[in-house]
């Protein structure tokens, strides 16, 4: 299985990432993660990465790009992979396509985790407030959001017109959700 998960800021993108790769047996792939660990472990690339972030900037898609078709290149992703945080531009998308085109390997699924914004509001601002961002404030929220639907929407429409996307309605208990996707998941990969 060769899948991407997407979702607004408090959409259970995480979590529900987890789940969905331990059901088909790959490995769940976050670029932020790959990003953390390069930076804490001081790597050449975390080096870079680090300075870019730390001067307020947005990490380039070549380096996202080569960090990501590195990963893939594991054999731990022969068999598939879960993909979560990327892509998230038009460049990233393309690059994805022709990597995985270039390996006869196609994507099965794009799952899309839709949770209505006021309930993400509400979400975010409990979480920020269980785990003390002060940074996260309703006005930061609610521009994250409007980033996300803006970066998302294009990307949403390529896979939608590719047949491959999912939506999933996020609300609801975490079990509620995990297993409305895995259902939806299925039907899909079946169909």
């Amino acid at each position: 299985m060769k899948l991407l998960i997407m979702g607004a800021p408090g959409a259970g993108k995480g979590t529900q990432a987890t789940a969905l790769a331990e059901r088909y047996g790959v490995p769940a792939i976050s670029t932020g993660d790959i990003f953390r660990y390069n930076i804490k472990n001081q790597t050449p690339l975390g080096v870079k990465v680090k300075a870019i972030i730390d001067a307020g900037e947005y990490v380039p898609d070549d380096v996202t790009e080569e960090i990501v078709a590195s990963r893939l290149a594991e054999p731990d992703c022969e068999q598939g992979f879960l993909l979560d945080g990327f892509p998230r531009t038009m460049h990233q998308v393309h690059f994805l396509d022709r990597y995985l085109a270039e390996r006869s390997a196609p994507l099965d699924a794009v799952v899309s985790l839709m949770v209505q914004p006021e309930a993400l509001v509400q979400r975010l601002l409990a979480r920020a407030e269980i785990e003390g961002r002060a940074d996260d404030n309703e006005d930061t929220i609610r521009r994250r959001m409007e980033v996300y639907a803006g970066q998302t929407a294009p990307l949403l429409f390529h896979y939608e017109n590719k047949g491959l996307l999912v939506d999933v309605d996020g609300t609801g208990t975490v079990d509620e959700v995990r297993q409305r996707m895995f259902d939806l998941v299925d039907a899909h990969v079946k169909a």
